[in-house]
This record gives C-alpha cells, structure tokens and sequence, in this order.
C-alpha cells in the first residue's frame, strides 16, 4: 500500500466549511486504490464552530495528527483587535509551526510517498511546501477555490501575500488540482511555465451518506410550500437581497400565500447579515434563518424541501458550490440565482427541473420564480429528477473522484 500525508485544516470535527467532505471522503475512498492516507490536520480549538457527527466517518485505519494552532481573531486579540502580522498569511499562521514540526516526524516515522495540501486556508499550501522542501517528497496542491481571484482578498497586503504564495505553489508542487476547468484554465494563463500541472477533480458528494437518509421537514407542515437554501451565504456575493425583494413582490400580487410559505435558510454563517436583509424587506412571516443540523439531518431536509435555492454572484464565477451536487441527489427541483456566465450557471444548465435566474435582476427572479412554482405540478417532473440522480451518480460521486485522485498520485511517484 502507498503511503500519502494529507494537508487539511478543515477536517471534522470543524464545522462550516464544505470542504471537510472533499478531504473526508478522498481519505475515505483512496485506500481502495491502493493509497493509505495519513491526515495532518489542527487541534479543534482553531476551528471557530465544531460538529462532532462527521468524527465517526474518519474511517478507523486512518491516522490523524492535529496540530496546535492558534486563531488570531479570538485568541490573539485584545478588545477585538490585533496585530496584523498575526493574520498573515491568514488567522491560523501559528498552525505552521506545529504542523510542520509533527509533520516532519510523521515522514521521519511512516516514509509516505506523497504530501498533498489543499486550500482553504493558505497556510495549508505553506506547510505543505515547507514538509516537501525539508522531505524531498513529491507534493500536490488542492484547490478548492482560487486563491487570488480579482480583487479577492480585499486585503491590499494579503493579496500580495497570497499572490506570492500561490506562485511558489505552482513552481514547485509536481500537480495543482482545481475543482472547476475555468479556475484550472485561468491558473494555466496566469502560470503557463506550470499550465501542464493544472488539472481538475470537480466536487461531488458521497452516495454512502444518503444511505438509511429519508426525507424530513422539520417544523413545516406538509400542505406549507418549503423552499430551502441549506449553507454559507456571503451577503456581497451571495446576496440574497434581490431574491427577497422579488419574494415581497410576489406576496404583495397574491401570487405566494405567506400563510403557506416557508423559506428556510439553514447554517448562513452569517446569520445577522441575513436575518437585516429579511427585516429590511419585511418578510420576518416567512424567512426562517435555521441554525446547523448533523450532515444526515441537512440531506435529510434536501430531501424533504420543495424546492432548493442556489446563490452565487459573479465574484464565484470559476467556482461551484459543492451543495449543488446533494441538491441534484436529493432529487428536488432547484432555483439557480446566479451569474449567467459563471460555471455554476453552465453546470446547471444540463439539468432538468432547474430554473435559473440572474442573481442581481429582481424581475428575473420574479419571473423564474413563478415559472419555477408552476413547473412543480407538471406530470414530468418525477421523471426529470430522476434522470439528474442517475446523472450526478454517474459523474460526481466522491468515490469516483477519489479514484482519479488515486490516478494522479501514482502517476506522481513513479515519476519521482
């Protein structure tokens, strides 16, 4: 079996982070492929919420190290302020220190074969160039989102920093793996002496979780409309705002009928940003802003939702938010508010039951909205869902993927 030591900082227990089941279930699956990995993750303390219901999926065999590491922002600060050299090149920089000291004794004593980190965060991608540099190991580097994407970070300093990482990054690690082909092509123009590095492994989700999964509609009665957006929602560039303002209009034309209504938003994780927006508009009588619930619980209320919403703005437009492959398992009919040219729009636009809208143009929404509603009483609608449970299966299960990724790091090693 060959050995691989896998760089995550969100990895369970934390919570609020979809990349926890990228990185769970690759080492859930890659020993299938002959890859025995070993995760180097941080103590939970860093981690700013934690959920212990994905502990047990970390299958038994699996070593996981969790370093210490400090979060600036609620550790280092002092009246909610500190230094900025703490926060470079992000708020858990003090994990580099403990990772790469336990890190470098985990090579000494196990002789993996590969390193690999992914980001989010970037000091994930720091401590797996520093663990290569010192081993001499082959190293991959993970993706998940673009680490310097157009104005992103806003931080003038930080992007700089990242800037600079990101092109270590690509000269030295041996493949860049992104989740999206825009993002893999935009590094490959932005990087060309890398671009042969650049390659994709798309998000997806994993067919075991949906085992024993029934649906459920917690506190909504089954003659309510429940209209469901379960994870983060960013208030700039997943801004819900001009879907409420449409929601109002409809309401006000008798078109929706707020006592039948129900339009959940589940573990936003920012919360107070989203509940302004809904007092803002006045629609506290059918906004329901939910706290997390275990992972089964979450697909379970996929499941058993109407219908589920999708946001995302231009600012994620080499980007797909990995929700959206439980919403096409769970089988229910989706409302896309999105950038028409982003890869979100373009993925969902091979799906049936998927209505898409200009997440800025509250008219678009208005109008999708009602086409959308008047979609779910066609006689081809249970068809139409079935046809995009087969599909995501066939392209996007995480076992799938895990069997490319198990690809790429034997390619890897035969060529070190």
């Amino acid at each position: 079996m060959n050995k691989i030591l896998m760089t995550a900082f969100h990895f369970p227990p934390q919570a609020g982070s979809s990349g926890v089941l990228r990185t769970l279930n690759f080492v859930k699956y890659l020993p299938e492929h002959g890859w025995q990995p070993t995760v180097l993750s941080a103590h939970p303390r860093a981690y700013t919420q934690t959920r212990a219901d994905l502990l047990s999926a970390i299958p038994e065999r699996v070593k996981v190290i969790r370093a210490q590491a400090l979060d600036a922002g609620r550790h280092l600060s002092i009246l909610g302020k500190y230094p900025r050299i703490f926060a470079l090149p992000d708020r858990w920089a003090t994990w580099w220190f403990d990772a790469v000291r336990q890190g470098k004794a985990e090579i000494r004593r196990s002789c993996p074969d590969l390193i690999w980190s992914t980001y989010p965060v970037s000091t994930a991608h720091l401590v797996g160039l520093s663990l290569a540099r010192a081993s001499g190991r082959p190293w991959i580097a993970d993706f998940r989102d673009p680490m310097v994407n157009g104005n992103y970070p806003g931080d003038l300093l930080q992007r700089r920093v990242w800037a600079a990482i990101e092109a270590r990054v690509l000269r030295e690690t041996a493949v860049c793996v992104f989740t999206t082909e825009n993002a893999a092509q935009t590094y490959r123009e932005r990087y060309p002496a890398a671009a042969d590095k650049c390659v994709v492994i798309a998000n997806g989700y994993d067919e075991a979780a949906f085992t024993d999964v029934r649906p459920a509609r917690p506190g909504v009665e089954p003659d309510t409309l429940l209209l469901l957006h379960s994870g983060a929602i960013y208030p700039q560039d997943r801004n819900p705002g001009p879907f409420f303002a449409a929601v109002r209009g409809l309401l006000e034309a008798r078109v929706l009928d707020p006592a039948r209504l129900c339009i959940r938003f589940r573990a936003t994780g920012h919360d107070d940003e989203v509940r302004a927006a809904v007092h803002a508009h006045g629609l506290e009588a059918v906004v329901d802003i939910a706290p997390p619930v275990p992972y089964s619980d979450a697909l379970s209320e996929m499941m058993g939702a109407d219908g589920l919403l999708v946001f995302q703005g231009s600012a994620f437009n080499t980007q797909i938010p990995a929700k959206i492959y439980e919403y096409l398992r769970a089988g229910r009919p989706i409302l896309a508010l999105v950038d028409p040219s982003g890869n979100t729009a373009k993925t969902l636009s091979l799906f049936d039951a998927v209505m898409e809208a200009d997440i800025t143009d509250e008219a678009a929404i208005g109008r999708g909205l009602v086409e959308w509603l008047a979609q779910m009483d066609l006689p081809d609608l249970p068809s139409w869902l079935e046809k995009n449970q087969q599909a995501v299966l066939r392209s996007y299960s995480r076992a799938s993927q895990a069997a490319v990724l198990a690809g790429i790091c034997t390619d890897v090693a035969a060529r070190s």
